[in-house]
């Protein structure tokens, strides 16, 4: 009884710290890049400002997770950073030109981006130690991600574009403050093979192809988030109607988490299914169709994010020993800012010259991440490491 009551209180303060990270993640993706319009920075700058996080993700991140985990300090390296995000967001408002906007915002991701990383391997220690399901407690961050968009669309549509930037660093703010909750997690117990696990990840080949996978699938949303709303802007769209084509694709998100536990495919096979429906998802999205055909659209993120997400997940629970599982997560974020920073400089660039046609070049991106997880499928089948001994 009390170890399952011990099991609800972490499951209750990670959904919070979730719930207010994405929300943060909910009026800043759709609307950061509106605020920078609004202070007068144009596309091309946008695209190279929008790439900064990716490429603090293979920088500074791993070195930021490798510290957290050799220090056995998951739980406080999350509060740390999280009270200085909030600073740095707001030291980001202050700002005005594209230069020293983007010297700003460079310094702040640089402790900002390590924080999805940690929470999320702080949550796969979480779901080894207690035997929970990864999907139902990260819900609760796609389910703040879609009120962080409702509200920050129906004030844009009130306050004007360029206050945009202070709800973004108040919900920093909040998400440092519950951070303070977060249950200390039983220590793991010295190993001697610990740096020989680090290391052997990157001479993995299945590891490899996890997270090449998953910077190609989820980097082809990189358009997505850095024009999505510019474009929708231009073509008439209001604040409400953009946050509400945001929360149909983060409502379809929810239900794939909440319903991951049922899941019978591998998670290879369910990786795989998501790329091919990315690549169609943007080939339509080039089209520029209109909202009766968009909205539906939408919703296909539900599996091209969530069932991304949900698939590379647990693929890292089977395949990444539990002593590395923090540094696991760091390669896999940097491996994604290597890709997903390029997507982002390339996606304002050919934005600014094509247009919607932008969309096409994201298909083919997701349909390389797609082959890559086809053509391990079998390799990731054959060596897992089991969840329940840590590796």
């Amino acid at each position: 009884m009390a170890s399952r009551l011990t099991s609800r209180r972490f499951a209750g303060f990670l959904g919070l710290v979730y719930g207010t990270g994405f929300g943060l993640l909910g009026t800043h993706l759709p609307f950061f890049p509106v605020w920078l319009r609004a202070v007068d920075v144009d596309p091309a700058w946008i695209g190279i400002i929008t790439a900064v996080p990716s490429v603090t993700r293979f920088t500074t991140l791993p070195f930021v997770t490798g510290l957290a985990e050799r220090h056995q300090a998951l739980r406080g390296g999350i509060i740390v950073l999280g009270f200085a995000t909030a600073i740095g967001l707001a030291v980001v408002g202050l700002q005005h030109q594209a230069w020293s906007i983007f010297l700003a915002y460079a310094v702040t991701c640089c402790v900002w981006t390590p924080m999805v990383p940690l929470t999320d391997a702080y949550a796969l220690r979480g779901v080894r130690q207690y035997s929970l399901d990864y999907g139902p407690l990260r819900l609760w961050g796609s389910a703040a991600f879609v009120l962080g968009a409702l509200a920050c669309g129906a004030l844009i549509d009130v306050i004007a574009a360029q206050y945009l930037v202070w709800i973004i660093a108040g919900m920093a703010a909040i998400n440092a403050l519950t951070s303070l909750g977060l249950r200390p997690l039983r220590p793991l117990k010295p190993s001697s093979t610990a740096l020989h696990g680090a290391n052997a990840l990157l001479r993995d080949r299945g590891f490899l192809a996890i997270i090449v996978a998953s910077a190609l699938i989820q980097s082809s949303h990189s358009a997505y988030y850095v024009v999505a709303s510019i474009a929708w802007r231009q073509e008439g769209f209001g604040g409400l109607t953009i946050a509400g084509l945001w929360t149909l694709g983060v409502l379809a998100e929810i239900v794939v988490f909440a319903l991951s536990p049922r899941f019978t495919l591998a998670p290879a096979t369910q990786v795989v299914i998501a790329a091919a429906c990315a690549a169609a998802r943007w080939t339509i999205t080039a089209w520029a169709p209109p909202i009766a055909i968009l909205a539906p659209v939408q919703l296909m993120h539900g599996l091209t994010f969530g069932l991304t997400q949900v698939g590379i997940m647990n693929l890292m629970v089977h395949q990444v020993p539990g002593h590395v599982t923090a540094r696991g997560q760091g390669y896999l974020a940097a491996c994604s800012g290597i890709v997903s920073g390029s997507s982002y400089v390339l996606s304002g660039v050919v934005f600014a010259r094509y247009g919607q046609n932008v969309y096409y070049v994201m298909a083919v991106i997701a349909a390389c991440g797609g082959l890559v997880m086809w053509s391990a499928r079998g390799r990731l089948a054959d060596h897992p490491h089991s969840s329940g001994s840590g590796g």
